[in-house]
C-alpha cells in the first residue's frame, strides 16, 4: 500500500507540475481515497465468495470522490476500472472452474460410493469442506543432512480443499512412517495432534507436557496439525512418507540424510584388536584406528582434528616415563586414523591411547619393545616348525602356591598382559612367610614355547626330565611382569592360567620368551581379539584345512521314525573325509529331492535326538525347558560312548558347513551348559558355572557356604554319592585323603572349586572325552581354544533369530514408579529396537545365562522374562539368571540407558547379580 502511494505520489509530482501546494495536498489526499477504493473494489471481485470484502456503498462513495478530480486522475482511474473488470472477470472464471471441478469430484466419489452412504454431500464438495490430500502439507523443524541421536521433529498440517484448518482429530486413514533407505528398517515415532497457532511453541519447547496442555485449550476445529517425534540412531538416508489412505501428501516422499556425530571414545576402537603389541626398538609401528559415535556410526568428525588423540607411555613396573615419539593422521577415503608408534627404550610398557582425555574402548595395551638383535631372534623361534624354543630359567619355590590360595580367583578371561600386582605371598591365608624365603637359591628350570603351549621343566643329576607345569597358548594364560629377582637380579615373570598353579620365574630372556609366547598367540588367532575377527579367522583356517579335498555328494537314507539309530548306521562306517561331503538327504518311503530342506530338517532332528534330556544321552540339572544340558554320566546302557563321539561328528559337522558360507549354514539346535563348553576349550572349572548350570544346588549349598559362617557344619573334602532310591553308595574324595581334611573358611573356596571339578568335569570325563574325540576330526583343538565359553556358544548355536515385538510382548515388568514406567521403559525398547542380532543375543544371554530360545520363544521361557525396577540410579544393570530377571536402574536419558546396556551385555561380567 505503501509502494502504491509513493508511486501515484510521484506521478502527480511529475504531471501536475503547476498545481498549487494546497491543491497537490487535496490531490494526494484524493489519490490515497482512491487507491484504497481500487483495492476495496479488487477485494470484492476476488473475495465475494468469501464474504469478507468491505461494503459496497463505502467503496462506491470512495471511487465517485476520486471521479471530481482532475482530468489526468480520471484517466488513470479509467485504466484502474479497466484492471479490475479483467480482475473480476478472471476471478469469476477461476470461480466457475473450480465449482465445475468440484461438482466433478462430487460425482466422481459418489460413483465409487454406489450403494453406500457418502461421507461427504454435495454441499461438502461445493464448498470445499473435504480433506484433500494435495491440500495438506509436511514441515520438516531441521537443517538437513542433521546429526543422528538427537529427538526430531516434523509437522503434518492438514486442510480442507477450501484451505481452511482440518481437525486432525477426525482423521483415521493418516499413516506416518520413517524407514532407512537401504535396508528398509522402521524408526519408533510418536504422534500427538496440537493447534497450527501453537505449533512454534511446541517446535521450541519441544515437549509432551508442554504441547498437551497447550494443545487441550485451543477448539478442536483450530488442532490441524499432527506432530511426529522420533529420534535416528543409525546415519544414513531416510524417507519420511506421509499417506492419506493411498494419496501422499505434499511433500511426500521426503528423503532425509542423517550424518554420524562426534567421535565417542567408548566406541572408538582399534581395528585387529590386541591386547600385546611387539615392538623393535627405533622402528615405527602403524596401527588403525576407526573413530565412531556414540552409535557406533563410523564419523569423520574427528579426522581433521589429531590433536584430540593422545598416546602415553609408562614403564610396566614402576610407572615411570618413557622416551617414545607418536604421530596420528587421518586416512580420510576409508574414515580411519593411522597411529605412528616409535618407541627408543628396550622394556615392557603400559600404554593408553585416549580422546580428549578419556581412554578408547580397547586403548588400553601391553608393549614389548626388544632390541633389534632380540627382534631377530624372536622372528626366527616364530618360523621354526616342529621344535621347542628353549629358555634357561629360575624357579622361585616360595610362588609355587596350591590351586586355591587365591579365593577370588574368577575363570580365565582373554590372555594379556597385567599390571605388576602385589606378591601373591600376601594373598595366602595359611602360608606363612619366612624371613629369608626371598634369599633362598632359586631352582634351576628350562621353559619351553611351542605354537601350543608353554612347558617348564627341571632335570634331576642334569638327565632326567621332570614336567612342573604346563601352560597352553590360549586366551586364558595371564603373564604379569615383575621387577629384579633379589638373588640373581634377574627380570621375573609371573605366569597364571586359572587352573594350576601360578608359577613365577626369573629370566634373563625375559622379553624375548614373552614376545615369543605373544606372536604364537596372535598367529593362532589370526592377529585380532575382537571376536567377529576370531569367527573369521576360524571359518578361513577351516576351509583352508579342508580345503584338499573334493566335496563330493554322498546320499544318507533314514528313516525319520528311529532317525537317530538309522543316521548312526548309515554313517558308522565313514571316516572324517566323508564326514565332509555334502550330505544328500532321503526319507525312507518319501518322494522328495533334497535341494536344501530336507538337510535342514534332517540337522534340527538329528540335534533333538542328541540333545533332548528326554532321550537321556544329555540331562538337564533342572526340570524346566530352559534348562542348559550336560552330559549324562548315568546314561542307559544302549547309548555307547560312540553315541557322544557321533554328536561330536555332528557338532562338526555343523561348524564345517557354516564355514563354507551362509548358504550352507547349519546350527547347533542345542543349549550347552556353560561348564561343558568350558571343557571343550580346556578351560578350568571353577564353582560360578554353579550359577548357569545347577542354579537350584548353588542357591541351596554353594550360596550358603559363600555368606555363612561354615565352622560348624562339619564339612570335608569329600562328596557323597546317593542312589536313585536315596541310599548312601560310596564317598568320593575331592583330593588325596578328603575324608578327614576338614573344610574351614579359609578353605573353603577351594573345597567349592573341587566340588565343581568332581560335578560338573570328573563325572563326565569320559563322555567329553569321546564327544572331544569326534569334534576334533573335523574342527582342530588349537581352533577351539581361541574362544572363551561364551563365544563357543555363538560360533556353535549362533545367535538365532530374536523377535523384538515377541520379547516385548512376553516380558513382565515389576515397578511401582511412574517414572520408571513412564519413561525407562520406552527408552529400554526403542534401545533393543536398535540392538544387533548378536548384541540381543548376548542381552539374552546375559539375562538368562544363554543366548537361545526355545522352540516357542520368549513365551516358553520359565520363568517369564522379567525386568525389575532398580533401586540405583545411572548405574550397571544386573541380571538373576536363576529367575530370568534383568534389573535396571533408572536413567537421566535414553542415551545414558543406551550406554549402560551395551557396557554390561559386552563387557560387563562382572555385572550378574546371581541369586
Amino acid at each position: 500500500m505503501k509502494w502504491m502511494t509513493r508511486s501515484v505520489d510521484g506521478c502527480v509530482k511529475n504531471f501536475d507540475v503547476g498545481v498549487s501546494f494546497d491543491e497537490s495536498v487535496q490531490t494526494m489526499k484524493n489519490m490515497k481515497l482512491v487507491v484504497l477504493g481500487a483495492f476495496s473494489g479488487l477485494l470484492v471481485a476476488v473475495r465475494l465468495h468469501g464474504g469478507r470484502a468491505q461494503s459496497l456503498s463505502m467503496t462506491m462513495t470512495t471511487w465517485l470522490a476520486g471521479r471530481r478530480l482532475s482530468p489526468f486522475v480520471a484517466d488513470l482511474l479509467t485504466n484502474v476500472e479497466n484492471m479490475i473488470l479483467l480482475v473480476s472477470i478472471g476471478s469469476l472464471l477461476h470461480l466457475c472452474w473450480e465449482l465445475g471441478m468440484r461438482i466433478i469430484s462430487f460425482m466422481h466419489h459418489c460413483r465409487q460410493r454406489i450403494g453406500a452412504t457418502p461421507c461427504h454431500s454435495f454441499k461438502d464438495f461445493l464448498l470445499g469442506r473435504y480433506l484433500d490430500s494435495r491440500s495438506c502439507k509436511i514441515k520438516f523443524h531441521w537443517d538437513d543432512p542433521h546429526e543422528v541421536g538427537h529427538s526430531m521433529c516434523f509437522t503434518v498440517h492438514l486442510f480442507y480443499k477450501n484451505g481452511r484448518p482440518y481437525p486432525a482429530a477426525h482423521v483415521s486413514t493418516l499413516t506416518i512412517c520413517v524407514c532407512h533407505h537401504d535396508t528398509g528398517m522402521e524408526v519408533p515415532l510418536v504422534q500427538e495432534v496440537v493447534s497450527s497457532s501453537n505449533i512454534d511453541a511446541v517446535h521450541v519447547r519441544h515437549r509432551k507436557q508442554n504441547v498437551a496442555s497447550s494443545a487441550a485449550l485451543m477448539p478442536e476445529h483450530d488442532r490441524n496439525v499432527v506432530t511426529v517425534s522420533f529420534v535416528i540412531r543409525k546415519a544414513g538416508k531416510y524417507m519420511v512418507l506421509v499417506r492419506l489412505k493411498e494419496d501422499h501428501v505434499f511433500g511426500s516422499p521426503a528423503l532425509k540424510t542423517f550424518k554420524s556425530g562426534p567421535v565417542d571414545p567408548n566406541k572408538t576402537r582399534i581395528l585387529g584388536r590386541f591386547s600385546t603389541l611387539v615392538l623393535t626398538e627405533d622402528t615405527t609401528h602403524v596401527f588403525t584406528m576407526a573413530p565412531h559415535d556414540e552409535y557406533e556410526n563410523p564419523t569423520d568428525q574427528g579426522l581433521n582434528k589429531e590433536d584430540d588423540y593422545a598416546l602415553q607411555l609408562s614403564e610396566q613396573i614402576d610407572g615411570s616415563s618413557v622416551s617414545y615419539v607418536y604421530e596420528v593422521c587421518a586416512i580420510p577415503d576409508i574414515w580411519r586414523l593411522a597411529v605412528s608408534l616409535t618407541v627408543y627404550q628396550i622394556g615392557t610398557y603400559m600404554a593408553s591411547l585416549q580422546h580428549c582425555g578419556r581412554q578408547i574402548s580397547n586403548g588400553n595395551f601391553g608393549i614389548i619393545v626388544l632390541s633389534k638383535d632380540e627382534s631377530v631372534e624372536v622372528d626366527r623361534n616364530v618360523c621354526r616348525t616342529g621344535a621347542n624354543i628353549c629358555f634357561e630359567a629360575y624357579l622361585d619355590p616360595s610362588f609355587h602356591y596350591p590351586a586355591w590360595f587365591c579365593s577370588g580367583s574368577q575363570p580365565s578371561s582373554p590372555c594379556k598382559f597385567v599390571e605388576s600386582q602385589p606378591g601373591l605371598l600376601a594373598q595366602n591365608p595359611l602360608k606363612k612367610p619366612l624371613a629369608n624365603e626371598r634369599t633362598k637359591k632359586l631352582k634351576k628350570v628350562y621353559c619351553y614355547v611351542s605354537p601350543k603351549q608353554l612347558v617348564i621343566k627341571e632335570f634331576y643329576f642334569k638327565l632326567i626330565p621332570w614336567r612342573l607345569a604346563t601352560f597352553r597358548v590360549c586366551h586364558g594364560t595371564k603373564f604379569s611382569f615383575r621387577g629384579l629377582d633379589p638373588v640373581n637380579g634377574l627380570p621375573t615373570l609371573l605366569i597364571d592360567d586359572g587352573m594350576q598353579s601360578p608359577i613365577e620365574i626369573a629370566c634373563q630372556e625375559r622379553n624375548v620368551l614373552a614376545a615369543t609366547y605373544t606372536r604364537f598367540l596372535l598367529r593362532s588367532i589370526g592377529g585380532s581379539e575382537s571376536f567377529q575377527d576370531k569367527v573369521n579367522f576360524f571359518h578361513q583356517q577351516v576351509r583352508q584345512l579342508h580345503g584338499k579335498y573334493l566335496r563330493r555328494k554322498v546320499v544318507l537314507e533314514v528313516d525319520r521314525f528311529s532317525l537317530l539309530e538309522s543316521s548312526m548306521s548309515t554313517t558308522s562306517n565313514f571316516s572324517a573325509n566323508d564326514w565332509l561331503k555334502n550330505f544328500e538327504i532321503r526319507f525312507k518311503n518319501e518322494e522328495a529331492m533334497d535341494f536344501g530342506g530336507p538337510r535342514r530338517e534332517w540337522f534340527e532332528k538329528i540335534c533333538k535326538a542328541l540333545f533332548d534330556p528326554a532321550n537321556n544321552l544329555f540331562v538337564s540339572f533342572q526340570d524346566t525347558n530352559q534348562a542348559l544340558v550336560h552330559p549324562n554320566p548315568d546314561h542307559p546302557t544302549h547309548l555307547q560312548l560312540k553315541t557322544f563321539e557321533f554328536a561330536g561328528r555332528i557338532v562338526g559337522k555343523c561348524l564345517y558347513e557354516t564355514a563354507l558360507g551362509a548358504a550352507s549354514r547349519q546350527l547347533v539346535h542345542a543349549r550347552f551348559t556353560r561348564s561343558f563348553l568350558a571343557q571343550l576349550i580346556g578351560l578350568p572349572m571353577h564353582y560360578r558355572y554353579f550359577k548357569t548350570d545347577n542354579q537350584d544346588f548353588y542357591k541351596s549349598k554353594v550360596s550358603y557356604i559363600l555368606n555363612n559362617d561354615i565352622s560348624s557344619m562339619e564339612l570335608t573334602f569329600s562328596e557323597e554319592v546317593y542312589s536313585a532310591q536315596g541310599h548312601l553308595d560310596q564317598v568320593v574324595d575331592l583330593i588325596q585323603c578328603g575324608s578327614t581334611i576338614p573344610v574351614t573358611n579359609d578353605n573353603k573356596y577351594f573345597y567349592l572349586n573341587q566340588l565343581a571339578q568332581y560335578r560338573l568335569a570328573t563325572k563326565v570325563r569320559v563322555e567329553v572325552e569321546s564327544f572331544l574325540k569326534g569334534l576334533n576330526d573335523l574342527v582342530p583343538e588349537n581352533l577351539l581354544i581361541i574362544f572363551d565359553e561364551n563365544e563357543l556358544e555363538l560360533l556353535m548355536c549362533g545367535m538365532g533369530s530374536i523377535d523384538v515385538e515377541d520379547f516385548q510382548k512376553h516380558t513382565v515388568v515389576q515397578s511401582y514408579s511412574n517414572y520408571f514406567m513412564k519413561k525407562v521403559m520406552p527408552w529400554f525398547w526403542t534401545v533393543v529396537a536398535s540392538l544387533t542380532q548378536e548384541e540381543l543375543a548376548r542381552l539374552l544371554q546375559f539375562s538368562t545365562g544363554s543366548s537361545q530360545l526355545p522352540p516357542g520363544g520368549f513365551l516358553e521361557l520359565t520363568p517369564t522374562f522379567q525386568i525389575i525396577a532398580s533401586t540405583s540410579h545411572g548405574t550397571l544393570p544386573t541380571a538373576h539368571t536363576c529367575f530370568n530377571q534383568l534389573c535396571l536402574p533408572t536413567y537421566d536419558s535414553c542415551q545414558e540407558l543406551h550406554k549402560m546396556l551395551k557396557i554390561a551385555i559386552t563387557e560387563g561380567s562382572e555385572g550378574f547379580g546371581y541369586v
